[in-house]
């Protein structure tokens, strides 16, 4: 059963007063013991660990940065020579397109003189056979 419906207002009280008592005195120790030298020596310590952890992890991020900054300078680079390449590439290849299409003009045109020379040999044969035969 429970003790409080037993219990006299008197006793109630008194319990209430001790139980305040012991709340105030764990209280007063705990502050005691977080302000004591051995707590302020852990915190400190756990003050420096946290330091040098955010440090450690701040120069694993610079690394990180710098060496993606470095392959993206190479991917840049790369892909700029890739371009330089193909450009070079094109400009050669127009470059032999052009002298083939001179090169096969020029030919026409000597074929086609060829042609007109044997066609005006050929006119100038026949008036000769037509002025002999007269």
């Amino acid at each position: 059963m429970d003790r409080s419906k037993n219990a006299s207002f008197g006793d109630r009280l008194s319990a209430a007063a001790e139980a305040k008592k012991a709340q105030l005195e764990r209280a007063a120790r705990a502050r005691a013991a977080a302000e004591s030298p051995a707590a302020v020596e852990q915190r400190t310590a756990r003050e420096a660990v946290r330091v040098a952890r955010d440090a450690r992890i701040a120069e694993r991020k610079a690394t990180k940065l710098a060496i993606e900054a470095r392959q993206a300078a190479a991917l840049a680079a790369a892909q700029a020579a890739e371009t330089a390449a193909r450009e070079v590439a094109l400009k050669a290849e127009q470059e032999a397109r052009d002298a083939e299409f001179t090169e096969r003009t020029a030919r026409e045109a000597a074929d086609e003189a060829e042609r007109q020379a044997a066609r005006d040999a050929r006119y100038a044969a026949r008036k000769a056979r037509k002025r002999k035969g007269k």
